[in-house]
């Protein structure tokens, strides 16, 4: 991907069918986590077959959970800092590019740190189908919440928001 034209063919909207655009920002990454959370609990209960010992999972779940947790924090703080809006749904109201802190590393730190939460949930559970949810997870925030999110930016930073996503990772 070579500059601002590049980064827009690759957010790009070809392929997507009305219904896919229209679940763009349209529903809170929070919500989106607890029905992955939920969801993955159903999977433990209805599938107790699949499910596998793991030592020690209890902290290793909590330890993920305060990963996940202080990756999102820290991100929310970096935003704050920047005085730009922290809602997901409205990418276009921010005020500023957050390329400091947590930000030099991921450009996604709070999905980020749902992600880990979620996976310390899938640690806990101990349960094959829930861990396989953790990829749906992603594909769903990649493509109703992220590349949604970038678009927006780089029409209202341009080249300034095309060099960050050049830089950083948009996971890790």
């Amino acid at each position: 991907m070579r500059g601002l034209a590049g980064a827009r063919r690759l957010l790009g909207t070809l392929g997507r069918t009305p219904f896919m655009q229209w679940l763009d920002l349209k529903v809170p990454p929070l919500l989106v986590w607890l029905v992955f959370a939920g969801a993955m609990f159903g999977v433990a209960y209805v599938a107790p077959g699949i499910s596998y010992t793991l030592p020690a999972r209890f902290a290793l779940a909590l330890a993920l959970v305060v990963l996940g947790g202080a990756v999102a924090l820290a991100g929310v703080v970096a935003f704050r800092i920047k005085r730009t809006t922290v809602n997901p749904l409205t990418p276009s109201a921010s005020s500023s590019v957050v390329s400091s802190g947590v930000y030099r590393v991921s450009r996604n730190p709070m999905y980020l740190g749902l992600f880990l939460a979620l996976a310390g949930w899938a640690l806990y559970l101990s349960n094959a189908g829930a861990v396989l949810l953790l990829p749906a997870f992603l594909a769903y925030l990649t493509q109703y919440q992220i590349k949604p999110e970038e678009r927006a930016l780089l029409a209202k930073f341009g080249p300034e928001f095309a060099q960050y996503m050049a830089r950083v990772r948009r996971w890790v």
